[in-house]
């Protein structure tokens, strides 16, 4: 006659884990938080060509961005000078931290590669929610290979002194071509 001793207190810490858990999984969504998807695929020769730990894609294990693609991305605007042009340009572009959680970036560091070879490591954690930018326009205007384009990773060094470092001036490239997520 275990049940005569059960009341409905002595009942209350027995059955609010179970309950507790059924609540958690009524109130979750329908759907992983992390669920992989099927990125649109460029209409026009890809720029942009994202790779390694990233749970959406166009292609295989490969997310490709054309120009209209990364122009359909939220953007930031700003003003600056760099070292590398006369004066100050107002560059346009998809804040790199967007374009990572658009692919579903699941590592800790982003290799950047140019068509030249050259590449930087960038810790994601040193990412900003809006810089750098993925720049695709200078001055309102899409800028060629032979002007460092038609993509620039670009910081607003003017706007804040840690901006003007080596590690962002390294981490600045041109003739981007490539970004690969590496899982840490």
């Amino acid at each position: 006659m275990i049940a005569s001793h059960l009341t409905a207190g002595s009942l209350r810490p027995i059955l609010a884990a179970p309950v507790a858990a059924l609540l958690f999984l009524v109130q979750a969504p329908a759907f992983p938080l992390l669920a992989a998807e099927t990125l649109p695929s460029p209409e026009s020769a890809p720029v942009l060509v994202i790779d390694g730990a990233i749970a959406n894609t166009t292609d295989g294990d490969l997310a490709l961005f054309d120009m209209a693609a990364l122009r359909a991305l939220p953007a930031e605007s700003f003003t600056t000078g760099t070292l590398w042009t006369e004066g100050t340009s107002t560059f346009t572009g998809v804040p790199l931290r967007a374009l990572l959680d658009h692919v579903g970036a699941e590592g800790g560091t982003v290799v950047a590669r140019a068509l030249n070879e050259y590449s930087v490591e960038i810790p994601v954690d040193e990412i900003g929610e809006t810089y750098p930018v993925v720049a695709y326009l200078i001055d309102g205007e899409e800028f060629p290979v032979r002007r460092k384009g038609p993509l620039w990773i670009v910081y607003p060094y003017d706007a804040d002194p840690a901006h003007r470092s080596d590690a962002s001036y390294a981490r600045s490239v041109w003739q981007l071509h490539r970004l690969t997520v590496q899982d840490d």
